[in-house]
């Protein structure tokens, strides 16, 4: 596979994320980590039959601890901790917090052996996608960073760490096959499941689409998308894909302005200007990366 196309199915990843808002906002009043566990089991076990056909895919559950501690820890952590976040603080601004990790991501991936350091205009697009978030949510009403809600505010800058740190870090273990990422997710939809039983009240979806619009969760932004993503990152350029993980929260909005859901704003065409600028940026540093560090 190509540097090209690795990054172009990272691009994968983010297109699908950027549905999260309006399929969860479709699947109804299931709690979170209810929602957590049954979407992680639907994206783990479509990982898992590609093994029908490919038995030699089990193999990759064959891993060190160090690399289950890697997989599970990204992503239950990061989701138990924006939870938490969510929980503890208001939504607007626990969410700004946590979509640090774009950012973080461009500045760990400098300590990447192929990233060739830290270059100046990934890292200048990926504060202008900073800025397009910031813009974005501000346009949403005041952010108030309330002092008594600073438990949300260090749980949603903990899942920015945790999910650039899990990102970059699965870059260094690039011979782990992507196919572990299905027991990632198994392990994980366990674990959710466990945290819903401890500290949630069970809400079934209540109607067909609302069990299709959790279905679609797993298949596409809980399922095929963190496949799409490791490859990515592993792959191809995490530095142009950290930058335009900045798109997803733009994305995610345009979607649920279309379908009803919010209404369009200055600041969304604000946070699109921006966030296309960064993007420009990062693609322009790309191309003029040396070959050998781009590969």
């Amino acid at each position: 596979m190509t540097h090209g196309t690795a990054t172009a199915l990272g691009f994968g990843a983010i297109l699908l994320w950027s549905l999260l808002a309006v399929l969860t906002a479709a699947s109804g009043a299931v709690p979170p980590f209810q929602l957590a566990a049954m979407t992680f089991a639907v994206g783990g076990l479509l990982g898992c039959g590609s093994w029908l056909v490919r038995p030699e895919g089990l193999k990759a559950l064959r891993q060190p601890w160090s690399v289950w501690l890697l997989g599970v820890g990204g992503l239950f952590g990061y989701h138990a901790l924006y939870f938490a976040a969510l929980r503890l603080a208001p939504p607007a601004e626990a969410g700004l917090i946590n979509y640090l990790w774009p950012l973080l991501i461009v500045l760990l991936s400098a300590l990447l052996p192929r990233a060739g350091g830290l270059r100046a205009a990934h890292l200048l697009g990926a504060l202008l996608g900073l800025a397009g978030v910031v813009a974005l949510f501000a346009g949403r009403g005041t952010l108030d960073f309330a002092a008594g809600a600073a438990p949300g505010y260090a749980a949603a800058f903990a899942a920015a760490f945790v999910w650039s740190g899990y990102s970059v870090l699965s870059a260094r273990v690039g011979a782990v096959p992507t196919d572990a990422v299905a027991g990632f997710c198994l392990v994980t939809a366990a674990l959710s499941l466990l945290c819903h039983l401890a500290v949630e009240t069970t809400v079934w979806p209540a109607d067909a689409p609302q069990w299709a619009a959790v279905a679609a969760l797993g298949i596409g932004p809980v399922g095929a998308a963190f496949y799409l993503w490791d490859i990515g990152v592993k792959r191809g350029d995490i530095r142009l894909l950290g930058v335009a993980a900045y798109a997803a929260p733009v994305l995610s909005t345009l979607l649920l302005v279309a379908t009803g859901y919010a209404p369009a704003t200055p600041a969304l065409a604000l946070a699109c200007l921006l966030i296309v600028a960064g993007a420009l940026v990062a693609v322009r540093a790309s191309r003029r990366l040396p070959r050998e560090a781009a590969s």
